[in-house]
């Protein structure tokens, strides 16, 4: 057995892989030659020549996975922090902080930082006076599993300068730069841990990923590939607050990053115009349960409709492709709005709650889903208290296939595992851990789960990238649960293994 370190990924090789099946293509064993980085020959009994051959006994081989949606440093620092996705409760999670802190001390000027807690079902509320109970005089700052709030005791808020906040429990921008702040580490220790992140996800397949980290990437990416981080494809997008910076430097999305070999190039302009479901921040036509009276009773609507087409009108003249995030159905109704006003081509991130009309709309004016089925699954509860008797136009995936708009699978990591055959067996199932499908009608075909994994890929043919992965079992035949737990035996990136167990 071998298994290639992505950062110290084996330089492409002229390749031949025997006796290999490939996806969509039927059980007929082929051979499937490489060379300089692409796929040159599909046909039994090639010759070898000076070729490396490699007999896969049978196993299937399919196009390179991608994963449209992450946040690759906060991914990194997630799989180090206090996992608080099983806390059903506040109480439970401070006390999974009081164990952590018996359990494993903080140095003295730390800060203990959890991920994953997920409020909107819990019985009593965060405050800070419970974390207090457990943390005493140490800074404790939880990030909830959307990322768009955080949760801090009293020694946290004022390190943070929330001194007076009555509950600790902070929501979208502030949140933001809380978390921001707690996840400054050294350049060198965070790209270690990237690098490390990086080698998990070239594991499962995954050749390439969208990065929408908050903070402008690009040159972060160019250090790391310089010090051997090679084991996957990155487009890096760009904010509002960064999108001068990448206009002066002549960027349009699809351009090649100097110095990356062509591993990274730039992905598209990011801009947020509504909060999330859980911290019942999604900008919807209709008020959340209970909130009828507050103000805020909608979510919330960041932008006017004029301010956001003027910033959909900026990126696309310079070439940037626009990714608006949307997760209500009147946030979706708005970014659509401004698109149609602009006349451009993007995709919207999310698209949790649609109009029927909002969903040929998409179709219409050829905008892409880009979703994130495993959120249906966390959700599915949150959807039928928080959006009661609309849960039926909740992450409608079969909907908008059936319209013929483009879907893009993702996870939004640290939201979801930076997965991809995740993302598919929620998406093809509509269930996990046993439960019944959610929504059953909304299930997409595994061939469409595939192709929105792969960059609309579907089989492997002559001429392709050789971005490749090769599986134990038929990704199009596999139920859901060995989809979650599908073995990948190895995984090639311009025709070099960036994972190898074979």
């Amino acid at each position: 057995m071998t298994v290639v370190d992505g950062s110290r990924a084996e330089e492409a090789r002229r390749t031949l892989l025997r006796d290999v099946r490939l996806v969509g293509a039927g059980p007929a064993p082929v051979d499937v030659l490489l060379d300089g980085g692409r796929v040159v020959a599909l046909a039994s009994g090639l010759p070898s020549d000076d070729a490396e051959v490699l007999d896969l006994d049978g196993r299937w081989l399919a196009p390179g996975l991608w994963d449209s949606h992450v946040h690759m440093d906060q991914w990194a620092l997630v799989r180090r922090r206090l996992d608080l996705s099983r806390a059903r409760s506040a109480a439970e999670a401070a006390s999974i902080v009081g164990e952590r802190l018996r359990s494993e001390p903080v140095e003295a000027g730390g800060t203990l930082v959890g991920y994953g807690f997920q409020d909107a079902l819990w019985p009593d509320a965060p405050s800070r006076a419970l974390l207090d109970s457990v943390a005493g005089d140490l800074p404790v700052v939880l990030v909830s599993n959307d990322l768009h709030s955080v949760w801090l005791d009293s020694a946290a808020l004022g390190l943070h300068g929330h001194t007076e906040h009555p509950t600790g429990l902070l929501r979208e921008q502030t949140a933001f730069d809380v978390s921001a702040a707690v996840s400054v580490v050294p350049d060198e220790q965070l790209d270690r841990w990237v690098a490390e992140a990086v080698d998990a996800a070239a594991a499962r397949g995954v050749v390439g990923v969208v990065d929408l980290e908050m903070t402008l990437s690009l040159d972060r990416w160019t250090r790391r590939v310089a010090g051997g981080t090679r084991g996957l494809r990155i487009r890096p997008g760009v904010y509002p607050r960064d999108l001068d910076t990448v206009v002066d430097r002549g960027l349009r999305t699809g351009d090649v990053i100097p110095g990356t070999d062509g591993l990274v190039t730039m992905g598209p302009f990011k801009i947020i115009t509504d909060g999330s479901l859980g911290t019942r921040t999604a900008y919807c036509h209709d008020p959340y349960p209970g909130l009828e009276s507050d103000p805020a009773a909608r979510g919330l609507r960041i932008y006017e409709t004029d301010e956001l087409v003027g910033w959909l009108r900026r990126a696309s003249s310079a070439g940037l492709v626009p990714a608006v995030h949307a997760i209500g159905d009147a946030a979706n109704a708005q970014a659509l709005d401004a698109f149609e006003q602009v006349g451009c081509a993007g995709s919207i991130e999310h698209a949790q709650l649609l109009d029927a009309a909002d969903v040929a709309r998409f179709a219409r004016l050829g905008i892409v889903a880009s979703v994130q089925p495993e959120h249906a699954m966390d959700d599915r509860d949150v959807v039928d208290r928080l959006w009661s008797g609309r849960s039926e136009r909740a992450y409608v995936f079969e909907s908008l296939a059936a319209a013929g708009v483009r879907l893009q699978l993702g996870s939004d990591a640290p939201v979801a595992p930076l997965d991809p055959w995740v993302a598919m067996a929620a998406a093809i199932s509509r269930s996990r851990d046993g439960r019944e499908p959610w929504h059953p009608e909304q299930r997409l075909v595994a061939s469409a789960a595939l192709a929105a994994s792969t960059g609309g890929r579907t089989s492997v043919e002559v001429g392709a990238d050789a971005d490749l992965v090769v599986t134990d079992l038929d990704p199009l035949a596999a139920t859901d649960v060995e989809l979650r737990a599908m073995p990948v035996t190895g995984t090639l990136l311009g025709g070099r293994w960036t994972h190898r167990d074979l």
